[in-house]
């Protein structure tokens, strides 16, 4: 019988993958829940609580070394109630013991996270990962274990001192800012001023390793460019778009992004896939693209949605979280090659381009092994084969076929298939904007399947749900579902102007408000009126991986305020603006998704398109497509929705001109004379961002 059939614990009960794989450490697992809790308390044992999740490199090695080790399972089994937490499901909890580690070690935190808390649930002591041993200026783990134990036994009255001290702690955290009466005109120029001065010149992005893609910040760069025309924010984003597309951050042959570098350069990732990163980074290199009309560039964009469709999508629509790091207990090993293997596989002449185009060598770049990346240019390489450009693209458009078929037949990464309502939402969006830059129905169709998805399976009795996975939907849905389940209506709803999906986003929004508000200070808690009651309620505006749910809720309101003109939700926005508008200004790298909205509300400008039919509108859709159109608001309507009852002001006696379709262009709700030609449509937005 295998040492994995021997134990089982609680977590043989959960439907998350990380908690299953957990489920025969000799370790006594159980889930967070009642049963946990109130064992503790009759027990009167502090709590030992590990989060982690299925993708996480070190969360493997810690249980590799700790959890599947009886010696330490037995002190853990002996001295605490262990409970073990998928981050991707409480994201709740995540928060508030990332806060107290962060509080405890006075640096951040990260995975996996391992909190120490007294059986009323208040950290008392933490980190994150422990080896086995003494090392890396770390105590081991086992010698953690007892020296907690002791301290929470013969030194109560410290550890009671250090909860107490944590939890005034959490709670000053969630303390927002004085409201601003007057938020800066210049918040958005002197923001982008002050993050420039820590962009990398020589490889993009910010700073040195470990480097992440940074996409809110890259965001607010391009839409300062739109409206300032600096080609300097503009170049910066290109040449990061560009050193993040060639490094090995980028998977060369299956498409799709690893989740960031260890080193400045881009070239050696930590190799899970995550659904989120992948859903930010297609709108990013669409707006680069149209930006700069950089083929490439749509390239990388359509390639991680073919990944996306391919490997990340569930038949009935939804889309799985992660694909793991490792593979055969080896981290990257699945992505790799040696210049043997390469030579085995392709002809001589083949290998001999192939390999300088992705810098395969004998020595590698990995651990022996070759990152697959694209350091040199096709013309280069064209040159040293005295082979004409497109010769060369074909054959390594060719070979890249080839190696991928065959790396197909390794073992792959395990996948993480629960579904989440939150990431399924930012992976929609990406879609609706593949559709609407590339127009490839495919993209539309699984964007529309994927909203599908989510209404049919993790919306009950009027509330979303956080997570499915085996015809299992549970968890009272949080702010970030809320919003990115919102966010992705109104691109879909902007996208096809079907009533239907802009009342979804309404009826979303209001139970937001109902549900997550903060009466007293403004806001949305990160939990709603329905959650378990933890020892913190989590407020932040702050972008982590993902935006910050505050930041696009207030986006969602200010769009819902352009397609309604319901000023509730116009008024909710702005108390929003005013709350973080501190924040914002003192640390803009953490705040870069809430100066995209704030930028959004304070420049609205919209485009009324007025025609006999909506198939006569369609040319001008497609043509308004191909540009970058931050704040910008389209109304296309039939001249009889205008002479129908209750229309938007924006539409309001608006009317064709000789019966042709007829554009108004608006800057903030003030519009101009009608035109009838699309160039006259382009000049005039041409104008207005040039002033």
């Amino acid at each position: 019988m295998s040492k994995e059939q021997r134990f089982t614990n609680s977590l043989i009960k959960e439907t998350s993958p990380y908690l299953l794989q957990h489920a025969h450490n000799p370790v006594e697992w159980y889930g967070w829940g009642e049963e946990a809790l109130t064992r503790a308390k009759k027990e009167n044992k502090p709590i030992l609580l590990s989060i982690g999740y299925s993708a996480c490199h070190w969360c493997h090695v810690m249980e590799k070394e700790s959890f599947e080790d009886e010696e330490t399972a037995a002190l853990m089994n002996r001295y605490f109630i262990n409970i073990k937490v998928d981050r991707e499901e409480r994201p709740d909890l995540d928060q508030i013991y990332q806060n107290a580690v962060q509080f405890f070690i006075k640096r951040g935190g990260g995975w996996p996270l391992t909190m120490f808390l007294t059986p009323e649930q208040v950290p008392f002591y933490g980190g994150t990962y422990f080896p086995p041993e003494d090392r890396y200026n770390l105590p081991g783990f086992p010698r953690a274990l007892e020296a907690v134990a002791k301290a929470y036994t013969d030194n109560h009255d410290e550890v009671i001192k250090n909860s107490t001290q944590a939890l005034m702690g959490l709670s000053k955290m969630g303390k927002v800012y004085p409201k601003k009466d007057e938020i800066p005109q210049d918040l958005i120029k002197k923001s982008v001023e002050a993050l420039a001065q820590f962009y990398n010149p020589a490889y993009g992005g910010f700073g040195g390793a470990p480097k992440f893609p940074s996409t809110m910040i890259h965001q607010l760069f391009l839409r300062f460019y739109e409206s300032s025309r600096d080609e300097s924010y503009l170049n910066k984003v290109l040449h990061t778009l560009h050193k993040m597309a060639t490094g090995g951050i980028y998977d060369q042959l299956g498409g799709g992004f690893h989740r960031y570098s260890v080193d400045e350069r881009w070239l050696v990732p930590h190799f899970e896939k995550m659904l989120y990163d992948n859903a930010q980074m297609v709108p990013l290199f669409l707006l680069g693209f149209q930006l700069s009309q950089n083929p490439f560039f749509k390239q990388i964009a359509a390639e991680t949605l073919d990944y996306v469709l391919r490997e990340m999508t569930s038949p009935e629509g939804g889309f799985y979280s992660t694909q793991d790091a490792d593979s055969e207990g080896v981290e990257g090993k699945f992505f790799v090659w040696t210049l043997m293997e390469v030579n085995q596989i392709l002809s001589p002449e083949t290998s001999s381009v192939v390999c300088r185009y992705f810098d395969i060598t004998q020595q590698g770049n990995f651990e022996g092994r070759t990152i697959l990346n694209t350091p040199y240019e096709l013309k280069k390489v064209a040159g040293e084969f005295n082979q004409p450009p497109e010769v060369i693209e074909k054959i390594i458009r060719d070979a890249k076929k080839t190696l991928f078929e065959k790396r197909e037949t390794r073992i792959k990464p395990d996948r993480d298939e629960k579904i989440l309502t939150s990431w399924n939402g930012l992976m929609i969006s990406g879609l609706i904007e593949g559709y609407r830059v590339i127009g490839d129905e495919t993209y539309l169709a699984a964007a529309v399947k994927g909203i599908q998805f989510l209404f049919k399976h993790l919306y009950q009795n009027e509330i979303l749900l956080a997570t499915y996975k085996d015809g299992t939907a549970k968890l009272n849905g949080y702010l970030d579902d809320y919003a990115f389940v919102t966010a992705a209506l109104l691109d879909l709803y902007e996208t096809t102007h079907q009533k239907e999906t802009l009342e979804k986003a309404i009826v979303l929004t209001d139970t937001l408000l109902a549900n997550f508000w903060d009466k007293e200070e403004g806001g949305f808690f990160f939990t709603g009126s329905h959650h378990e009651i933890l020892i913190n309620r989590p407020k932040s505006g702050q972008d982590h991986s993902i935006p910050s749910g505050n930041a696009v809720a207030a986006r969602n309101l200010s769009r819902l305020y352009d397609h309604t003109e319901q000023k509730v939700y116009l008024d909710f926005a702005k108390v929003l603006f005013k709350i973080y508008a501190e924040q914002m200004e003192g640390n803009p790298f953490g705040f870069g998704s809430f100066l995209c909205a704030y930028d959004d509300n304070v420049r609205k400008n919209q485009v009324v398109l007025v025609g006999p039919n909506l198939e006569d509108i369609n040319p001008w859709l497609d043509r308004l497509k191909e540009i970058y159109l931050p704040h910008t608001a389209i109304y296309p309507v039939t001249e009889k929705e205008v002479e129908g009852s209750g229309p938007l002001k924006t539409i309001s006696e608006k009317r064709m001109v000789n019966g042709q379709v007829t554009a108004y262009f608006c800057e903030n709700f003030t519009c101009s004379p009608p035109v009838t030609h699309w160039e006259d449509l382009k000049n005039l937005m041409t104008r207005k961002k040039n002033n």
